[in-house]
């Protein structure tokens, strides 16, 4: 008897939930107190926030004046075959930044015409929208998907006014719509597309307080099949990475969706940063050391589809930098203390981080993720 309860016991101790049941909201991108953060350094117009701020408040979709171009009832980002046109795919993305970038500037400013906008934008959506189709759907699900929701998220828990009938609505379409095209990630593809999916899936987890939703993309971060996989994605302790023998922008695409998978993480108790000794850590510095210009070693790479195969390090857009480099710069250097060197310098070239490209990251960095 006493056999049976230790194999129990220990069969319990390693099914440990990888969280609590009880999620922290705010807690996507991000939390009560970095949101706290924001609004105050720019309200004591203390610096790099203020500059972070000036790009930002710039931005046409930051402002309360913005006309939502949709909602649609079905959106893509691609045809079906090369050559069809797209469905909408400007204005969802920009309909999305728009809702996210308004409740950034309703908790900045307190003025309530940010956060009615949002709220117009998301409820707009959450009526109408019946499908994200066709073949790129796998990223324009997790990618516009995270910024509305994390628009959601801020709304929802700032006392912003939204109802509860349109939260229920707005929840049914993350679960409904958003979330099918992502359950399964992209195992087929670029590694690009699995991190985003797994930024994607964890932050509808959070909103969703869908504890099981939120387990699959962690688990996936550290052991999926695809190349979006933490150690699939960034292969060696050199840190290069599934893509960088493609070209740089795609490999950068792919570095941010996975920090911010991270910032998602954190915020609600995991540490996903410092996974495989910080190896994420490893991925910025080399592809950040690359683009300002020095060598890194490069080893010939077939990625997990067989597709892809490179033997040399890319030069398309190498220098051609993303705004991804604040949120881990900050992580590293200002939260646990190491020195992200390539990283800093990269950051410091480009600060402040302006808009994304497309809506393939929330953009503006210096703004949003800079720490004390």
């Amino acid at each position: 008897m006493n056999k049976i309860l230790i194999i129990f016991i220990s069969f319990y101790l390693l099914h440990i939930p990888l969280i609590a049941h009880v999620f922290v909201h705010p807690g996507i991108l991000h939390s009560s107190e970095s949101l706290m953060r924001i609004k105050t350094k720019v309200a004591d117009c203390e610096e790099p926030w203020m500059s972070g701020y000036d790009v930002f408040n710039a931005d046409f979709r930051a402002s309360y004046d913005y006309i939502m171009n949709g909602p649609y009832e079905f959106v893509s980002r691609t045809g079906s075959k090369l050559g069809d046109s797209n469905l909408h795919k400007k204005e969802f993305e920009d309909d999305c930044l728009a809702s996210y970038y308004n409740a950034i500037q309703w908790v900045i400013t307190g003025n309530k015409q940010h956060a009615e906008k949002s709220i117009e934008i998301m409820n707009g959506y959450s009526s109408k929208l019946k499908g994200i189709i066709k073949r790129d759907k796998e990223l324009m699900s997790p990618l516009c998907g995270f910024l509305i929701v994390n628009a959601a998220e801020i709304i929802r828990y700032t006392n912003a006014g939204w109802k509860d009938g349109d939260i229920t609505s707005f929840e049914t379409m993350v679960r409904d719509v958003f979330y099918p095209v992502i359950e399964n990630f992209a195992t087929f593809a670029n590694g690009n597309w699995d991190a985003a999916c797994i930024k994607g899936m964890m932050a509808f987890g959070v909103f969703l307080n869908d504890k099981s939703m939120f387990d699959r993309a962690v688990n996936y971060y550290y052991e999926g099949e695809g190349n979006g996989r933490l150690t699939h994605y960034i292969i060696n302790e050199a840190g290069q990475c599934q893509e960088s023998g493609r070209d740089q922008g795609h490999t950068m695409f792919g570095l941010g969706c996975l920090a911010e998978a991270c910032e998602v993480a954190y915020n609600q108790g995991l540490d996903l940063y410092s996974a495989e000794n910080n190896r994420l850590m490893k991925g910025f510095e080399y592809t950040a050391k690359y683009n300002l210009g020095f060598e890194v070693p490069f080893n010939e790479w077939l990625d997990r589809t067989g597709k892809y195969h490179h033997v040399k390090i890319a030069d398309q857009d190498r220098g051609n930098w993303r705004g991804v480099f604040e949120i881990v710069l900050n992580h590293y250097m200002k939260r646990v203390k190491l020195n992200p060197f390539y990283t800093r310098m990269a950051a410091e070239k480009i600060r402040p981080e302006s808009s994304p490209w497309t809506a393939d990251h929330p953009g503006y960095g210096t703004l949003l993720f800079t720490l004390d």
